[in-house]
């Protein structure tokens, strides 16, 4: 198994406070999605590390605060 990427994120996604504003999608393309009742999915909980910035605005946007990004050491 290989080790992350210093710098690398962890993100995590609680649906249950999910309201489906969609502004995850809007921050993180690559790592949100929407169901077919229009609330969020995670598409990679392990993004690369280039992806680190738009997880971390896609919580920090988040109204309902559903999404966690974690930093993982190497």
């Amino acid at each position: 198994m290989s080790r992350p990427e210093v710098g690398s994120v962890h993100v995590e996604l609680d649906g249950g406070r999910c309201i489906g504003s969609g502004g995850c999608i809007l921050a993180a393309p690559g790592l949100f999605d929407l169901d077919e009742a229009g609330m969020a999915v995670l598409k990679n909980a392990d993004p690369p590390t280039e992806e680190g910035a738009d997880a971390r605005a896609a919580a920090s946007g988040c109204p309902s605060m559903a999404i966690t990004v974690r930093d993982r050491l190497a």
